[in-house]
């Protein structure tokens, strides 16, 4: 497996993982992606299978802010995205079904960690359904309960933080 980080290019393909990996209500859209690729395109971690024609298989995205906590906006709003912010939010982790239970978005995780460890950053925080909140934790994220800042795809969201 090849980890890099995104360009415009991979536009479709990303698209695609996401409109398998996620219910349409929470999926994030091809234009959606088009405006944070052309923002934050540094900020996607993909990972593709080299043995089967460089197809992605999974990928983790998100941008860095100085706000604390995680809101819908966020993830309509591209533009808000601030390079020398203090914190890196998780919108995505997506794998697709037939490459599941290989370790692979932990690995993109521990990726997303190190980079944003190496920048400096406060940490890393995602938001996730309870049935998340344990597979999260392996990787040293704090559950901070269910956010009132995240109702994205009519869904409960729990908010969860890893510190440096």
């Amino acid at each position: 497996m090849i980890i890099r980080t995104a360009t415009i290019d991979d536009l479709p393909q990303i698209a695609a993982v996401e409109s398998e990996c996620f219910p349409p209500a929470e999926a994030a859209t091809k234009e959606e992606f088009a405006d944070r690729l052309i923002h934050y395109a540094n900020h996607f971690w993909l990972m593709f299978d080299e043995q089967n024609d460089n197809k992605l298989v999974a990928f983790v995205d998100g941008f860095v802010t100085n706000e604390p906590d995680l809101t819908d906006e966020m993830y309509e709003k591209a533009s808000m995205h601030d390079e020398s912010g203090a914190w890196q939010m998780i919108f995505g982790v997506n794998t697709i079904p037939a490459y599941r239970r290989r370790g692979l978005a932990g690995e993109l995780l521990e990726r997303a960690i190190e980079d944003a460890r190496k920048q400096g950053r406060k940490g890393l925080v995602l938001t996730c359904k309870d049935a998340l909140i344990h597979y999260y934790a392996k990787f040293g994220f704090q559950n901070e309960g269910v956010t009132d800042k995240s109702v994205h795809g009519d869904a409960v969201w729990n908010q969860m933080r890893l510190t440096f």
